[in-house]
Order: C-alpha cells, then structure tokens, then sequence
C-alpha cells in the first residue's frame, strides 16, 4: 500500500497503545462493582448513601441482597427495592452458564500455602480463596497457630503461593500475638512492619458485636485488597451468650446469619475465610462406643455453611495431624505438620 514504513510502524504501535489501554480498562473492572455504580442507572445518590450506611458497599451486596432485607432499610420503600434489585442484576451476572465456563474459573482460583508443603499437599495447593474453611480441634492442635501463619502468607506473591492482600483477622478469645507474626515474616523474608501495617485486627466482644465488625470488615474490603479473612473463633461468644437448651433456636439463628454473611463476603470479594471452631466431648452412652467423642460445636449449621471442614488433633511432641473431615473435591485423608517458632512447617 501507499504507506511508507515508518507510517506503517507508527500504525501499529499506535494499535498497540490501544490495545493496551482497553487491556488496562479490562483489568480494572475485576473484582467488586462499587456501589456507587449504580447512580449512572439512575439510582438516586440519596439512596446510595442509605445503602452504604445499612453495610451494602456493592453492587454484588444489592444483587445478592432479598427484598425483605432492601425494604428493612430506613428510608427504602418496596418500589425501590424492586428498582434496585432489578438494576443491580444487569450489573451482574446472575443467571446459569455452562459448566465449561465455571471450570474455566475455577482454575484460577487463588490457593494460599499454609507454610506446610505436607498439608499443601493435602488441601491440593493450600486454603482456597472464595470459600469457607472451618478449621476444629481441642485447644492445643495448632488453630490459632495456623491462622497466624496464613496471616503472613497471604501477604506473598503470587507464585510463592501466597495472595498478594492484607489480612483481616476478628478475634473473640483475645488470643492474637503480634509478636508471634513478626517471627513467621521473617521467616519469609518479609520486612515485619509492612506485614503487621498490612494485618487488620479486631476484638469481638459478643456475638452482636462479631455481626457489626462484618459489617466494618466489607467496608474495609472495597478500599484496598484483602486475600484473608480469619475468625477466631466463630462459636467462642455464643458458647456463653446462649445458654442451655431454651435458647438453642435463637443461637442458630444467630450464628446462621452470621455465617451467611461470611458466605457473601468470599463471594463478593474472593477472599479466602478461615474460620476456628471449639469442639465438645460427647458424655452419653454412646460415646463409650465412639473411637472419636470429640465433636465440632454449631451444629448441622455449622457443617452446612463451610464449604472444607478440617479436623486437627494433637501428634506426638510439636507435630499435629489435620484430617479432611468434610469437602466437595478433596479426598479424606491426613497429613502431618508441626508447629515451630516460625510458624506452621513440615514435620521431621
């Protein structure tokens, strides 16, 4: 053609420019919608700011959110709710694909090491982000151990198996240690400081309280990238906010909210939720019989809302054994670990 080369060249980088540009356009809308995306549907910003102030900070919340729960916020009325509810799910996909797609997804999910390449192997690459993970075993067995390594691993690149965001970590027994993260950064090379500036953390001190930091902690997660969400533990506070067997409905029924809410945010937000369960000895007659009377506390509603369930128990001196107690994909079976001054390794 009549085009010199230099032209041509010219050309095509600016073709290039382009495409990076759209690239750089496609990259930017992964992840959450903020909410305030919906005012250029014509969504008042009055409203909007109604949302945020009831915890809705995007627009996957509005989507996945009933109309019951749109109309209990002060200030919106049914039609409104019918209005958001049906303007937020053109924003976002909500209807079947095929599972070839969804396998395509699921590739890319973001597995986070634990520190151990034996339980890695086990959990086939580390705890999956996007999902529920309940993490049970008698005091001693390395939960609380195991959250904090993950704290820091979290925090690593990528291809170091880690998740490239900050930690979040809700504590109801009051036992997270500072301290205890800055040896495992160490371990992974990282500068302490960066890795505590980069760990959010928060004391629940009941179960209204637990609800209320979710409700802070989504907040948290529209401004800047999280990978981890730990609670630890889930079931302490309403082990003594509820007691005997007259208030065992309304315990469920909280904890079943409660647990609902985690479930949205590894939806919304794909991060990885950890959450540490306490167990009960079984003492009726049956239990002589059992080779295990130890048993997960919550309930049926417990088992239901997580989605991996891993059993850990004491081995001998510093080794412990998690057993996959419940997934949809990974077989059941053990590995060992142990828990060292730098965090969770492999055992000798």
């Amino acid at each position: 053609t009549g085009l010199t080369m230099q032209q041509q060249e010219e050309k095509e980088s600016k073709q290039l420019q382009n495409n990076n540009e759209v690239e750089e356009e496609e990259e930017e809308e992964t992840g959450p919608l903020p909410i305030d995306r919906l005012e250029g549907s014509g969504i008042n910003a009055s409203d909007v700011k109604k949302l945020v102030a009831a915890g809705y900070h995007t627009v996957e919340s509005v989507a996945y959110a009933t109309r019951k729960e749109l109309t209990a916020i002060k200030g919106i009325s049914e039609a409104k709710a019918d209005k958001l509810l049906n303007e937020a799910s053109k924003l976002i996909p909500m209807g079947f694909t095929t599972a070839s797609e969804y396998h395509k997804c699921r590739q890319d999910v973001i597995k986070l090491t634990t520190g151990s390449k034996e339980l890695d192997k086990l959990l086939q690459g580390g705890m999956e982000t996007g999902s529920i993970t309940e993490i049970f075993g008698e005091f001693r067995t390395g939960k609380t151990q195991l959250c904090h390594t993950l704290c820091v691993t979290s925090q690593l690149p990528l291809e170091d198996g880690g998740g490239e965001g900050k930690a979040l970590y809700i504590d109801t027994e009051g036992t997270f240690r500072p301290e205890r993260i800055v040896q495992i950064a160490e371990r992974f090379g990282l500068k302490a400081e960066d890795v505590l500036d980069n760990v959010a953390y928060a004391r629940a001190y009941n179960s209204d309280h637990q609800n209320q930091l979710l409700i802070q902690a989504s907040a948290m997660m529209t401004e800047s990238r999280y990978a981890l969400i730990i609670v630890d533990s889930a079931t302490a506070l309403y082990r003594t906010d509820y007691s005997g067997r007259g208030e065992l409905s309304a315990r469920q029924m909280h904890l079943a909210k409660f647990l609902r809410a985690l479930s949205r945010i590894a939806d919304e937000y794909g991060v990885a939720v950890i959450i540490t369960n306490q167990v009960v000895a079984s003492v009726d007659g049956s239990a002589m019989f059992a080779s295990n009377p130890i048993k997960p506390i919550g309930g049926n509603i417990m088992a239901h809302a997580s989605c991996t369930r891993l059993s850990l128990r004491k081995g001998r001196g510093n080794t412990r054994v998690c057993k996959i107690f419940d997934s949809p994909c990974l077989p059941e079976s053990e590995a060992m670990f142990s828990i060292n001054d730098d965090g969770i390794g492999d055992a000798d």
